[in-house]
Formats: structure tokens, sequence, C-alpha cells
């Protein structure tokens, strides 16, 4: 298939390149609005106790979370004072109603406690946000925000969703950067490694076509269910990242091929040189995407969207990553020929000259491999050591740099008093009495400070439980599995909230990991297996994957659980991980592992630099070319500028 394919781009290159371009600017145009299609949300299992708290909740009492916390503070004033009252009055006052559920001031509570700091210089009002689901949340808050701002006193927004506002902020400035740099590094990597302004120009180009074209797929995927904001990260992540390493290993083989065929043939050297690179480079290329999107496949069983989204991203990067450098690259390949080597800034040392400290390290390793291999995998597992003792939880305030508008809003609940957090209950199909009685029973529960009965209508019931601590910490997750243990004499209890939905988040990442990995292993041995016809190959290719990704685990847990570099790195330690990372790293992780598999595996190299140097005698009449001896290209290209002979197309 490759060499037919390969035939067709070396005898039509512009008409391979106007195909792509068009595509590529159709992909464009539809993938430009791709942000308006995606989701915020998605973090939470649908069927998990928590969510089926919280819409039951929403369905009989209307939202009653503690969505936004406005904070409003004063140097001058204290809140007493009639001049703080009425500037906060006065927003309460003036505050929507298609926005807003429900307002609790603090000049509602009797002796306003937990909601006046101790120092008597600032004062919390909680809002409940109206709204059908996430999405709606994140923009009523986002209308609402400036509204919150009060005459002469300093407002400062806490709450889920001026975190998630902050982080959707953040990130998207980040990618932008991220990308004004990427592809400007790009270039002078591969300026480095060419020593071509030309050549180092092509990398680039490939990336951002994967890009756009990766947009366009995302956003098409989009109109059918749900996609979240962060599967454009994995887009940036892996489209430019993989697009930049195909193209440099099909530019560098199409110059090696392109040197052969010169030396072998008078004229059509370039030709023969784009059918051997994408019969060869373009064999390769193609094993290598269809691994890695088999990994990131595997995160499509995941019950989350967000995780899935992290899916659709990354499969989209990868196949269109793999078309660019299948179409768009050898096309224009084709009509640079030679030229690819134009804007020389530097001449490149001889493969012999580049590859001597290569080759030592490889003699040196297989000379002694039992030895190497037993100091590289105790060492691998020494630095896993720190991931065996990882705590997980979820995003809040501290994933956030501490200079965020939500961090430090976060920061000034502190003067307020401890930390606290809360658990909502619906007890549905029980009386009063029995509500009662369960409610009784969880103030006995662990670590829990106080339970009341918030709202109540007919035989449904919402209770509310606060303790001490911050709800990611590993202390609030028990708390939280204390009180599912209670049972209501009548009914069923259902305990959500913002450390419910981590737990639930946790609880169902490790219920399915497992599967994960089965997968990802499976597809693994399937496709390696038939693109190299060894068994041994993918066997080992998986342990040794396994021993790198554990060990990348630990380095994670160590930094960002542990708080090591923390100073270094300018983050504020969390003490744990948040659940899903693992999750992606594993994904990502193995299939980048398992792409320089690859690339390193015998058969890439059969197929690759072997075939580019092997010589066969011209055929006779009774021999045809095949797909292991380039030479007979150059003897019917003599006779037939156009098309093979008929054994090459088979």
């Amino acid at each position: 298939m490759l060499r037919r394919w390969g035939a067709f781009v070396a005898t039509r290159p512009r008409s391979v390149l106007a195909g792509a371009s068009g595509v590529l600017l159709v992909a464009g145009l539809f993938g430009f609005g791709v942000m308006g299609s995606l989701s915020h949300g998605g973090y939470a299992d649908p069927h998990s106790e928590s969510a089926q708290e919280l819409v039951i909740e929403r369905e009989v009492f209307g939202n009653r979370s503690a969505d936004v916390i406005a904070i409003y503070s004063s140097d001058e004033l204290l809140v007493a004072d009639q001049a703080f009252e009425s500037a906060v009055a006065k927003v309460v006052r003036q505050l929507p109603a298609d926005l807003v559920s429900s307002v609790v001031s603090y000049q509602d509570v009797p002796d306003s406690a937990g909601m006046v700091s101790r120092d008597g210089r600032a004062a919390q009002v909680v809002i409940s946000l109206s709204g059908a689901d996430q999405d709606e949340f994140i923009e009523h808050y986002q209308e609402l925000a400036p509204l919150l701002e009060a005459d002469g006193l300093r407002t400062d927004l806490a709450g889920t969703y001026a975190v998630y506002t902050d982080v959707d902020e953040i990130t998207a400035e980040d990618l932008t950067r991220a990308e004004l740099l990427s592809l400007p590094l790009v270039v002078l990597l591969a300026l480095m490694i060419f020593g071509t302004a030309v050549s180092a120009l092509l990398p680039a180009v490939v990336g951002g076509a994967a890009t756009v074209g990766a947009l366009a797929m995302v956003r098409l995927v989009a109109g059918f269910t749900e996609v979240s904001v962060f599967a454009v990260n994995v887009i940036s992540l892996l489209g430019i990242g993989l697009a930049v390493d195909y193209a440099l290993f099909v530019v560098s083989r199409f110059r090696e091929e392109l040197a052969t065929a010169a030396a072998e043939c008078a004229s059509g050297a370039v030709e023969i040189a784009v059918r051997r690179t994408v019969a060869t480079a373009g064999r390769t290329v193609l094993v290598s995407g269809l691994t890695i999107a088999s990994a990131m496949s595997s995160l499509l069983i995941f019950p989350q969207a967000y995780l899935r989204s992290l899916g659709y991203g990354g499969i989209a990067a990868v196949l269109v990553a793999m078309a660019a450098t299948l179409t768009i690259l050898p096309a224009i390949l084709r009509i640079l020929g030679a030229r690819v080597d134009r804007g020389r800034i530097w001449t490149r040392r001889t493969p012999n000259a580049e590859g001597r400290w290569w080759a030592a390290l490889a003699r040196g390793v297989m000379g002694r491999p039992v030895t190497i291999l037993l100091v590289v995998a105790a060492g691998l597992l020494v630095i896993a050591a720190p991931f065996a003792g990882a705590r997980f939880g979820s995003v809040d305030h501290r994933v956030l740099p501490e200079d965020a508008p939500a961090h430090r809003a976060a920061r000034m609940l502190d003067r307020f008093g401890d930390e606290m957090s809360t658990a909502n209950i619906v007890l549905r199909d029980a009386t009063a009495d029995q509500a009662d009685r369960y409610l009784v029973a969880l103030t006995t529960a662990p670590r829990v400070d106080t339970a009341e009965i918030v709202a109540h209508a007919a035989d449904v019931h919402l209770l509310r439980v606060t303790w001490s601590g911050g709800s990611q910490s590993e202390q609030s997750q028990d708390v939280v599995r204390g009180l599912r243990t209670v049972a209501p004499d009548q009914g069923h209890a259902f305990v959500g909230g913002m450390t419910a939905d981590t737990v639930d988040l946790v609880d169902s990442i490790g219920d399915t990991l497992p599967w994960m990995g089965l997968m990802v292993a499976a597809a693994m041995l399937v496709v390696l297996f038939l693109a190299f016809g060894s068994l041994v190959l993918p066997l080992k290719a998986i342990a040794m994957n396994l021993l790198s990704v554990t060990a990348s685990f630990g380095v994670v847990a160590w930094i960002f659980s542990d708080g090591h570099l923390s100073g270094v790195l300018d983050f504020t330690p969390q003490g744990f991980i948040d659940a899903t990372n693992p999750v992606l790293m594993l994904a990502v992780l193995f299939g980048l592992s398992m792409d320089y598999e690859v690339f390193s595996c015998p058969g890439s190299a059969r197929n690759g630099t072997a075939l580019a140097t092997t010589k066969q005698p011209s055929p006779s009449a009774s021999s045809a070319p095949d797909a292991s001896s380039p030479a007979p290209l150059c003897c019917w290209r003599s006779s037939s500028a156009h098309s093979p002979p008929a054994a090459w197309s088979s």
C-alpha cells in the first residue's frame, strides 16, 4: 500500500499538495470556532453517588451548593460600620435572579457565625448559582463576577467556579504562549540538526498542519458528544511533538535516499528517493501513529467526559500528524528535491563522526547486558518508590499560582477560622422522625463537627455535615467514606459535595485503570506483532515501558505530592496528585515509549537504513523488482518517467 502511495506522490506531488491544502483550508475554517463547542466540565462520573446526590438535590430543592464565596474586606472600615454594610447590601440587592439560585449574606446569619473574620474587617456572602449543568454555572459565574464588586471595598471571589475559571484562563494563556514559542524552537532545533534553512522549516509546516487538522476533528466529535476544552491541550502536546518527530525522521531518510539514488542513477533520483522514503520511513511512521493512537484510545473507556476528551484530542492529533507526514511532507520533498538543502547555515559532521559516541555506548551496553539491565532496573525502581505512598485528590485552588485571584481568595478564608469542609446528603423515602434519627447517627461518625437538616420536601430531606480540614485531604476523604457507612433506618442516602466528588473520582479511576492497562497492553501486542512478526519484541517493550512509566510516576509524586523542588519550580505543593494525571501520563508515556520501540526495533531498521543501502543487480526478463531492492528502480526509471512496472505496484 505504501509503495503504491509513494509512487503516486512521487509522480503527482502538486496534485497531492493542492488536495491537502484544500482540506487544511476547510479544516482551518471549521476548526477555528472549536472553543465554542467544547465543555468546561466533565470531571464527574455521572453514575457515581455524588453525581446522583447533586441531581436529586437540584431537582427537589434547587441548587444549594456554595458555588461562590464573595469576600468583602477593608483596611479602614469594620464590618459593623454603616458604610461597609451599605456597600455589601447594595450588591446583594442588585443580584440578577436569573443568575442566582440563593444568597446567604453575613447579615442574614445570627451573630454572623463563621462569616465575619476574626479581626472584624472582612465578611462573606455565599451564593448558589442557577443553571442546569456545569457549563451554565461557569457562564453564570463569569456574568456575575463583575456585578459582585462593592464600592469602597476589596472584593475577592472564592469557590469551585472561581477556580475553574482561573484554570481555564491560565491554561489558555499558557497554551498560546507555548504555541508561540514551540514552532520557533522547532525551527531552531531542526536547523541545528539539518544545518539548512529549508529543511528546518519542514517540521514546523507539518506541525502546523497537524494542529489545524486535529482541531477540526475535535470540533466534529464535539457535535456528537461532550468534549472538554482540555482536548486542545493534548493536541498541542502530541500534534506538534509527533509531527516534528516524524518530519525529522522522514526528512533525514529522504536526504539519505536522495544521496543513494543520485549515486545509482543519472536521472530520476528525486522521484526514487521519495518512493523509497515513503515505503521505508513511511511504514515506520504508520506503525508508530497506530501504536500511539491505540494507547490514547484506552482513555475512551473512562466514564468521565474529561478523560475521554483527552483521548479524542490525542487520537485526532496522532492521526492527523501521521497523515500530514505521509502526504504533505513527501509531496513537498518531491517538489524541492535537492533544494531541500538550500540555505545552508553550517556543515554537518559525517555520520561516522556523529555516531562514534553512540556506537561506543552501544558496544559498552552489549558487552555487559545483564549487569546494565540490573543496574538500570534497580535505579528506575528506586526512582519509582515515592509513587507507592502517593495520595490522590482533585482540582482545588492549590493547582493555581499563588497570585491567581481564586488562590488569593481561598487564602483569605483563613481569616475566618480553620479550613472547614462540608458534605451535602440527600435522604430519600424517609419520614421526619427517621431523618432525625439518621441525623443523630451522622453526628457520631468520626471527625464530624456538626450535622443539620437544612431543607425537606415531603419524604426527601437535605442534610449538611461539616468537619475541620481541607476538602482534598486524605482525612476528609476518610470522613466521607465514614459517612457512607452510616445507614438510615429507612430510605436511601446519597452523600455528595466536593470531597465526595473526589472520593468517587479516585474510586472510579481505580476501578477502571486495570482495564485500561489491559487494553493498552493488548493493543501494543497486536500492533507490534503485526508490524514485526515477533511476540518477544512486544513483550519486552511492554515490560520496559512499565518500568520507565512507573519511574515517571515516582518523579511526579516526589515533586508535586511530597513538595520537593517547589521553591525551584515555583509552585505550591498540594500534598496530593490530581487523580487524573497518572491516567493521562500512562496513555501518553506508554504510547510515546512504544513509538520509540517502533523506531528502534530490528524490523524498523530492516525496512529503513538497511533497505536504503542494499544494492541488487538489475533484473532480468524473468525477475521483477521487490520491496527490498531499490536498484531496479533506476533501471525502469530510464524507460518510464511516470509509472513503475506492474510488479512494483503489486
